[in-house]
């Protein structure tokens, strides 16, 4: 097959699925707006909007211009491919945020399979969960969903993560949707018992009780407030522990503070915490990232009601003892006292809690928490490792480029 995957980001969600069909044999080709030195095995493809959104945009609108000024980047680069006489058999693209968004235009022969990641204003998803939705959050949401229908019109099949995340499209489209998750490396995230953390700039090999936190950006929607608060009462309550926050000091969704304002900059005016052992890292090569899962003693991952990061599946597959939010994406992958451990989303004094005494309990050596942590791994392993699910999903593209699937 001639694949061609197309994410304003890389590597994103299809950078391992691009490097496994390359590795057999396909052509591949990756279009993205990322700026970073390509891998010498991929052909990449620069594509860059002309403009950003327009300050008198309508506000519902701004989701939807960003889509069309995404497609339409991509779509004049597509054409100059096409003169080329570059043809895909297979489009993938990551589905609403509009870099397919022209692609059935350029190249009408192509399938193209889409990767839905979100329909919004579903009840009980994220839209009124942190703070009771207006009338216009409502009317933004629906209006929002406009680049993911036309992309859902326009493909011959589509992916989706989760069963919950599946669960936010409405009934009439679910039946063009496959569930399937991307896979998580279960090798290169294995256990290895005894680790200490030391990165550059930061040694923690010290360290006998390491708490870990990782998130895109420091926000509400990953229940950032609640885990720093969370966070200041473990460290007045076990004087060993250090907390290790890795991400960036901005918001990837939801609202953001007055300008000047962050929500990190916000948590360490407001609570007490001692300096010495709270350490931000800022966003980490995947390297050090997984550093810092293997050297964890308990792991912390809150979420609302959204889509599920791919950081408390691969902590879970390091041996963390995971301490998580009670939220449907969440429980997808986590039971209480199985695999993990579950709280309230809102509750800072049980998450607190909970992280102590598995502080206490592996200072003990506890035989059933070391259980605990062996079941998430072979859970992963089973359920959510790339060795298992990147086969799969060759086989659905390959079964969409042949039309056994789709039409």
């Amino acid at each position: 097959m001639r694949v061609l995957f197309l994410h304003n980001n890389f590597p994103s969600q299809f950078g391992p699925l691009a490097r496994f069909l390359k590795d057999r044999g396909h052509d591949v080709a990756f279009g993205t707006q990322w700026k970073g030195e390509p891998p010498k095995w991929l052909r990449m493809i620069r594509f860059e909007p002309h403009r950003k959104v327009g300050e008198k945009q309508h506000p519902y609108l701004g989701f939807t211009e960003e889509a069309v000024l995404n497609g339409q980047a991509f779509a004049r680069a597509a054409w100059k491919l096409k003169k080329e006489g570059y043809a895909p058999d297979v489009v993938m693209a990551h589905a609403g945020m509009g870099p397919g968004m022209y692609v059935r235009d350029v190249w009408p022969r192509a399938k193209y399979v889409g990767y839905f990641e979100w329909y919004y204003g579903t009840p009980g998803s994220d839209m009124g969960f942190l703070q009771p939705a207006t009338a216009d959050d409502l009317h933004t949401v629906r209006t929002s969903n406009g680049p993911i229908l036309l992309d859902w019109a326009a493909c011959d099949w589509g992916i989706v993560p989760t069963r919950f995340q599946a669960a936010q499209f409405p009934a009439a489209l679910r039946g063009k949707l496959t569930v399937q998750h991307d896979g998580v490396d279960a090798d290169y995230f294995a256990p290895r018992p005894g680790h200490r953390l030391k990165l550059p700039g930061l040694d923690l090999s010290h360290a006998e009780e390491l708490v870990t936190y990782v998130t895109r950006g420091m926000e509400p929607y990953r229940g950032f407030p609640q885990a720093m608060a969370a966070f200041a009462a473990v460290q007045k309550r076990r004087p060993r522990a250090h907390v290790v926050i890795v991400g960036a000091d901005r918001v990837a969704y939801g609202r953001k503070l007055p300008a000047g304002d962050t929500y990190k900059k916000k948590a360490l005016r407001e609570l007490d915490f001692d300096p010495e052992r709270l350490h931000f890292t800022g966003v980490l090569p995947r390297s050090r990232y997984r550093e810092v899962l293997l050297a964890s003693s308990v792991h912390v991952y809150l979420t609302v009601p959204f889509v599920l990061s791919w950081s408390p599946l691969e902590a879970l597959c390091a041996g963390c003892a995971l301490v998580a939010s009670n939220t449907p994406p969440v429980r997808e992958a986590v039971t209480d006292g199985d695999n993990g451990l579950l709280v309230d989303f809102f509750d800072s004094d049980t998450l607190a809690d909970r992280v102590c005494d598995v502080l206490e309990r592996t200072a003990g050596g506890d035989e059933a928490l070391a259980q605990m942590r062996a079941r998430a791994c072979r859970g992963i392993a089973e359920r959510y490792t790339s060795k298992k699910l990147l086969p799969l999903r060759t086989q659905l593209l390959e079964a969409v480029a042949t039309g056994l699937l789709g039409g």
